[in-house]
Formats: structure tokens, sequence, C-alpha cells
């Protein structure tokens, strides 16, 4: 299916690797103009490389300094994809007041920096997509990673505050919501833990047995990156020129809502 990204410029914010990296793919793969992110320059020039990337863009988004320098390397950029950022592994006892500004600068201030940046541009142009990376602790928080879980609510929030924003001006603003994702890191600590936790041997074993217990959902595995690529490229084009202010759950079913 040709989804009709051709001419168009998207920036995927930290798409050095992980998720990024598998939304630039395939949106360069459509036929996008892409601007490749990282702070790591010998990492991002390496992706931006294998994918046919239009560019690459280096900077800190957790600064203003940092999100000039994007700003600039990306140019006019028809759909940003806000989707750096990062989390400690902590808990309420272990996060201090530190660590939450931290988490709100890296993972939502961050993407303020560049709607801010980019999008009066796309306003002008009168065409344009902003899509936040989410996740489904927005809605069904945990007790743990109180901080990241805040962050990642406060995404959902700014998308549909800058859809009401963006009325009448043909630009849209949605939310990609994943699920728990098997990315590499991911299943070197599944199969790490599995002994202990009798989820079997072989990898075949253990990713129904380990996401049945750490994150049920209703098809019974971990996501993969690609999966969520194909929601940002279909929510990018201009077959979904009528969706804006929503969310697109890709977590087989692990959020537990009607709405």
């Amino acid at each position: 299916m040709n989804l009709n990204l051709t001419g168009r410029r998207a920036l995927v914010t930290g798409s050095s690797s992980g998720l990024g990296e598998a939304i630039a793919r395939l949106l360069a793969a459509e036929g996008a103009d892409v601007v490749v992110h990282g702070r790591d320059e010998a990492r991002t020039r390496k992706v931006a490389r294998q994918t046919g990337a239009a560019a690459v863009a280096i900077g800190d988004l957790a600064t203003d300094e940092g999100a000039d320098a994007v700003a600039a390397a990306a140019g006019e950029v028809d759909i940003l994809v806000n989707n750096a950022g990062a989390y400690e592994h902590i808990g309420w006892a272990e996060a201090t007041s530190a660590h939450w500004i931290r988490a709100y600068e890296v993972n939502v201030v961050s993407a303020v920096r560049m709607i801010r940046r980019l999008v009066p541009g796309m306003r002008e142009r009168g065409w344009g997509r902003v899509i936040q990376i989410g996740g489904g602790l927005a809605t069904q928080p945990t007790a743990a990673l109180p901080h990241y879980n805040a962050t990642l609510a406060a995404r959902h929030n700014l998308a549909v505050s800058l859809a009401r924003e963006l009325k009448d001006t043909g630009v849209t603003s949605n939310v990609v919501a994943p699920g728990a994702i098997l990315v590499d890191a991911v299943q070197e600590l599944l199969t790490t833990l599995a002994p202990e936790h009798g989820w079997g041997e072989s990898w075949e074993e253990i990713e129904p047995n380990a996401s049945g217990e750490v994150v049920p959902n209703d098809v019974g595995r971990f996501g993969r990156p690609e999966e969520i690529a194909g929601a940002v490229a279909y929510l990018a084009g201009p077959y979904a020129d009528y969706i804006s202010g929503a969310t697109i759950r890709v977590d087989g079913g692990t959020v537990r809502s009607a709405v």
C-alpha cells in the first residue's frame, strides 16, 4: 500500500536506535525524506546511511541549544515524530524531585521545544503531522516508574491540546501508544530472567509465558518495533487527514478500555 509520503520531510527524534530507528526506516521506505536524530553522532550517521535518510540532526533536546541545532539541521519539516525519551528504573522511594524534573525535561519539554520550532512552519504551509509516542502507562499507571508514567500522561495530554490549537489549519496532532515492545535489550533481559520464573528455555517458550506474566494481552506476545512504525506511518499520511486528537494503541489489548 502506498501511503503517499513521497516528498514529505519527516523528523523522527531519538531515531538512532530502537523504536525511533524502526519508524525512520519505514517512513523512508514509504518515500519520505527522513531526518534521523540522535545525540551520538557516529551511531546516528550509521542509521542514516542504512535507511537512506535525507539528513542527520545531532543534539540534546533536553536543552534549548540542542533543540535549536536539531531544528536548523531538519529544515522545513512536514512530519514531526516526537519519539525521543528515557527513564531510570526507580520507584517512589528512589525518585527525587531532581529525577522528576529531569524526566519532564527529557520526555515532555523536549517535545514542546520541537513543536514550538517546527509547527509554525507547518501551519503557514497548511499541512503537517505531529505524532507523539506515548504509552499505556499514561492511562493505566503502575506503582513503579511514577515519574515516567506521569510524563507519558503529559505527552498524551499535550497532543490533544495541540490538536485543539491547530483546528482548521491542515495540521493534525495524534498519539501512538505502544505496549511492551521487543527490542534487543528486552529480549536479553527476559531470557536472563526466564530460569528463575520457569518461562522455558527457548525464546518460543519464553515469549508467551513472559508476556502473560509481565504484560498480559490478547495477542499473547510482545509487540515489534515495526508494528509501532506502521501506526506512525499511517498517521503521517493523507489517509489520516480526518484523525486528530486521537490515541492509537498498539499494545495487543494490554490496556483494557472501550474508549
